[in-house]
């Protein structure tokens, strides 16, 4: 699975011009299931996500967690990171997992993440729709997190 995450001061995601998820301050996540993706790889992924250190301690340093500074999480569905771009001028989406499984990890995922961080920091996109996402990156700090299925 993949998580592309964003620190942000806020972020937001429109459907149908109804605001569906928002967030102020924490991180925007992009996630993504691949092909062979398990809940295992979900659950690693998002224990990896809530204690990966972004935020700045006293000290200015990147020492603390989205859970450390109770961040909020607006969760949204990205099937289009798992692109193959290594060839011609337009991605293959083969390496992502199909939609059903994509939808069954994502929700799984977003499941775990309000039980472990709390249904009221957790925010989300909807998969499948057609989303408006905006944000305010804050730094601008970005990082891609991946965990591969074991064997992989």
């Amino acid at each position: 699975m993949i998580a592309l995450l964003q620190r942000v001061s806020q972020a937001a995601v429109v459907v149908d011009g109804e605001t569906i998820g928002a967030i102020g301050a924490g991180l925007m996540v992009l996630v993504c299931a691949e092909r062979n993706d398990t809940v295992a790889e979900a659950d690693v992924l998002l224990g990896k996500l809530l204690a990966y250190r972004v935020f700045a301690d006293e000290a200015g340093k990147m020492n603390r967690s989205v859970v450390d500074v109770q961040g909020g999480l607006l969760l949204v569905p990205q099937f289009t990171l798992a692109a193959d771009t290594n060839s011609g001028t337009r991605p293959s989406f083969t390496p992502a997992a199909t939609p059903d499984v994509g939808r069954q990890l994502f929700d799984h995922f977003v499941g775990q993440a309000r039980a472990r961080h709390g249904a009221g920091h957790v925010g989300t996109g909807r998969f499948g729709a057609d989303m408006k996402v905006s944000l305010t990156n804050d730094g601008p700090v970005t990082f891609w997190l991946q965990v591969k299925p074991k064997g992989a």
